[in-house]
């Protein structure tokens, strides 16, 4: 019986450059027959609300262009999300206690791991929010559509985080020590084998790894 490898991806719903990387974690798992499994964690802003009062003034201007000029060379479509997942004074850092949008995703992306469609659910609600195609995405039935056009069945899952909205919160804390245990506290980071990968721009690397462990299927 052939044992399938994993990939586990640790995951913002925040990062443009988890966004960036989805459509190649999509191919990843066709190309080498991996399974990948997608380990939502919060973003640096909320694990820890003081980064952005202590991080350089330029941290955020080059973040903003550098993002953009990666979605134009991957010809991907991006715009910032409106609004942001997170809910924060861009001029102060300043990051409000009571954050609806963040930890609804990603408990909702928990869920949906837990059920094996992880990379389906962060593929199709992350093309909701990044790719500009709608202003105001957590309005409406936007989420509930997106999901349940792409087969996720969307009151299931949002019935399951209302119900255990610890249970869920539990999760994610446990993927978020297992991210710094991995090596690293940002994302995306890859991991296989216990080998750390981190970032989009690590993710040849992480292609050459798989090659050279022979699981290339074309």
């Amino acid at each position: 019986m052939t044992i399938t490898q994993t990939v586990e991806v640790f995951y913002s719903f925040r990062s443009p450059y988890c966004y960036l990387l989805t459509s190649r974690l999509l191919a990843l798992q066709e190309t080498f027959g991996v399974s990948i499994t997608i380990r939502p964690v919060y973003p640096i802003a909320i694990r820890d609300p003081e980064f952005f009062k202590r991080t350089n003034k330029l941290y955020r201007s080059y973040h903003l262009k550098d993002s953009q000029r990666l979605a134009e060379y991957l010809k991907i479509p991006y715009r910032r999300p409106i609004p942001d997942p997170i809910i924060q004074d861009l001029e102060t850092g300043h990051i409000e206690q009571k954050q609806p949008y963040i930890r609804n995703l990603t408990r909702m992306a928990q869920a949906s791991s837990d059920e094996g469609y992880g990379l389906k659910f962060a593929s199709a609600v992350m093309s909701l929010i990044w790719d500009g195609r709608t202003d105001n995405w957590h309005k409406g039935d936007a989420i509930e559509s997106t999901c349940n056009a792409v087969g996720i069945n969307y009151d299931t899952l949002n019935n399951k985080i209302r119900q255990n909205a610890d249970l869920y919160e539990a999760k994610i804390k446990t993927n978020q020590s297992a991210q710094l245990s991995a090596g690293h506290w940002g994302v995306p980071l890859m991991v296989f084998n216990k080998e750390a990968f981190y970032g989009q721009d690590r993710f040849e690397m992480l292609c050459w790894r798989l090659e050279e462990k022979k699981l290339k299927t074309y």
